[in-house]
């Protein structure tokens, strides 16, 4: 079943566009290592992403998905600065592009489709990286994790993205790899497709019940009927 209706669609960014893990734990490693910490790997830090940088690190200091409730402030802040200069440093070297995603965008900027990312990462790394791999001009809107007062789960950056291209809840579709990204599209009342493929806790993504679940990110244009 197609959707006929679609005149905006936002992506995520990490774990849907791109395979950013190895860059992300390396950075999240170096952090705890120059802190005397344990280390992490990337199986841990797969499990870990999708709800921003200040949790990934929460998260990497607590070695769980759930926070230590004892956990030092400044301690986190410290590391948090130092995971971000890690990050940065590295640029991105270890990142890539997931299979059929600058294809497919192609496809619907040719067909005229406005597209947006709505990501929790922090603003200040995503344009830099959509540029680095050659997708930033595909996207009319880039929202970071810290663009707003809240990120997602809430709706609160659809319902802005909503507001600013004059378009309902049923002309907007949330694509992405995380119960995030599901969860602020059915509270947005917007249409929302799940990959397979991303980060999402270690839980298939269906758990959440998008729309539609995909395999490949070029299924996309089986999805959406474009004109």
């Amino acid at each position: 079943m197609k959707m006929n209706n679609i005149k905006l669609i936002a992506f995520d960014l990490d774990g849907t566009l791109l395979d950013s893990v190895p860059d992300l734990a390396d950075a999240a490693d170096k952090t705890m290592q120059a802190l005397g910490l344990p280390g992490v790997t990337e199986a841990q830090v797969q499990t870990w992403i999708g709800n921003g940088a200040e949790i990934l690190i929460g998260r990497a200091l607590s070695q769980s998905i759930d926070l230590d409730p004892e956990l030092d402030p400044a301690l986190h802040q410290q590391a948090l600065a130092m995971f971000n200069r890690f990050y940065q440093e590295g640029g991105h070297q270890k990142t890539i592009l997931y299979p059929g995603v600058k294809e497919t965008l192609e496809a619907l900027h040719q067909a005229g489709m406005p597209m947006a990312i709505v990501t929790n990462k922090p603003f200040q790394f995503v344009p830099h990286i959509l540029a680095e791999y050659g997708i930033d001009h595909y996207f009319t809107d880039v929202i970071g994790g810290d663009t707003f007062p809240k990120k997602k789960p809430d709706p609160y950056a659809l319902h802005w993205l909503m507001e600013k291209h004059c378009v309902s809840c049923k002309e907007m579709l949330m694509v992405g790899d995380s119960r995030n990204d599901v969860l602020a599209a059915q509270a947005a009342s917007c249409y929302v497709v799940g990959l397979t493929y991303g980060y999402n806790y270690g839980q298939p993504i269906s758990d959440s019940n998008p729309d539609r679940v995909l395999t490949q990110f070029s299924q996309l244009l089986d999805v959406v009927t474009l004109s």
